[in-house]
């Protein structure tokens, strides 16, 4: 059989898989990138615990508070709220020498449907 026999095979295969399973999804690749972006992200234990702390207050979070409620360093608490920050997830406001840190609404509903589906599992 020849190379291009083969080939020819390979392509009538992958046209006849293509048309019995025709899967897809209406987000663009730039949908998908931001979607991956932001679950990234979250999949990091500091960033996580700082978006929960920051979600749970009413008027923002210090980074001076961060530190020690977070258990790791000022700078692993920068790196943290910087990579919040850029995926949309808080604000942040300066008042003096302080910066304190809101969630978004973006984060507020992403962490309320995680705890919507954690709430499935339980049941």
């Amino acid at each position: 059989m020849s190379s291009e026999t083969d080939a020819e095979t390979i392509d009538a295969n992958r046209r006849e898989a293509a048309d019995c399973c025709s899967v897809g999804h209406s987000l663009t690749d730039e949908e998908v990138a931001a979607d991956v972006r932001t679950l990234a992200t979250l999949g990091n234990d500091t960033r996580y615990e700082a978006l929960r702390l920051i979600a749970g207050s009413d008027d923002g979070v210090c980074v001076c508070d961060m530190e020690p409620a977070l258990g790791v360093s000022q700078g692993a608490v920068s790196q943290a709220l910087s990579r919040l920050f850029g995926a949309g997830l808080v604000e942040r406001r300066k008042e003096g020498r302080w910066r304190y840190y809101t969630a978004t609404p973006r984060a507020d509903r992403l962490l309320r449907m995680l705890d919507e589906t954690r709430s499935l599992d339980d049941d």
